[in-house]
């Protein structure tokens, strides 16, 4: 109900863009220029140090500046339309995988119960049901299998280490009851709002590959700007992060 709430407030009540602060526009034009200019732009990125397991992931922006902001708006303050911009740039980051033919299945990284009950949303599957529609809108088959569930509860990533992250989340996810039948024998797209360490993307390739999917790649939102490969190679380290 929170999220229906925050839908029709932002119809009714004066907000500012997400991206600039400009008034009265939830996302000015200028900002979402940015983004589907960042969308059309997405990279491999690599984190330092890699995880093991950690298939091939691509971003669609750089987490900085107006992306940053919008990722925030959208996640934490519940600014749901945003799902629709985010999800165009998620899209590109799916389509740079080059993940073969037939329909993709795009597979959200869970969010943690308490996250999506304080939050009134889960932001993850949000933007991945927006990217799925932009994938058809210019088509390519896509559809969202939320398959993927916390077995466990993990702490709060916020100031551990790459290696702490890595040991806090191993374990931690899997398939659903019943739901490996939708992954096997088809290759399965894992997509999340950002990658900072991959150890939750590294995670969520094992709980899928060990109920008989097959993982073609990872594509999310934003990265950090030095995760990001250039002419092939990897500028340098990544900082902290998810």
């Amino acid at each position: 109900m929170q999220g229906v709430w925050r839908e029709l407030a932002g119809l009714v009540l004066p907000v500012d863009c997400a991206g600039c602060g400009r008034p009265r526009t939830e996302l000015c034009a200028g900002c979402r220029r940015v983004l589907a200019r960042d969308g059309r732009g997405a990279r491999r990125v690599r984190p330092w140090p890699e995880p093991g397991g950690l298939p091939r992931v691509w971003a669609g922006a750089p987490y900085a500046d107006e992306v940053r902001a919008v990722l925030l708006a959208h996640k934490e303050r519940g600014a749901l339309r945003l799902a629709g911009p985010l999800g165009a740039v998620l899209a590109g980051a799916v389509r740079g995988l080059r993940a073969g033919g037939g329909p993709l299945l795009l597979v959200p990284v869970p969010s943690a119960r308490r996250s999506v009950a304080g939050r009134g949303h889960d932001p993850v599957r949000r933007i991945a049901l927006a990217a799925a529609g932009e994938l058809r809108r210019t088509g390519t088959g896509a559809r969202v299998l939320t398959v993927l569930r916390q077995r466990r509860v993990v702490a709060d990533q916020a100031g551990l280490s790459a290696r702490q992250r890595l040991a806090n989340v191993t374990g931690a996810l899997e398939v659903r009851a019943g739901a490996g039948r939708l992954l096997t024998g088809r290759a399965a797209v894992l997509v999340d709002d950002l990658v900072t360490t991959g150890a939750t993307l590294a995670e969520a390739a094992r709980a899928v590959t060990a109920s008989g999917g097959r993982v073609a790649g990872a594509a999310v939102v934003a990265a950090p700007s030095s995760a990001f490969e250039s002419d092939g190679a990897r500028i340098e380290a990544l900082p902290r992060g998810k």
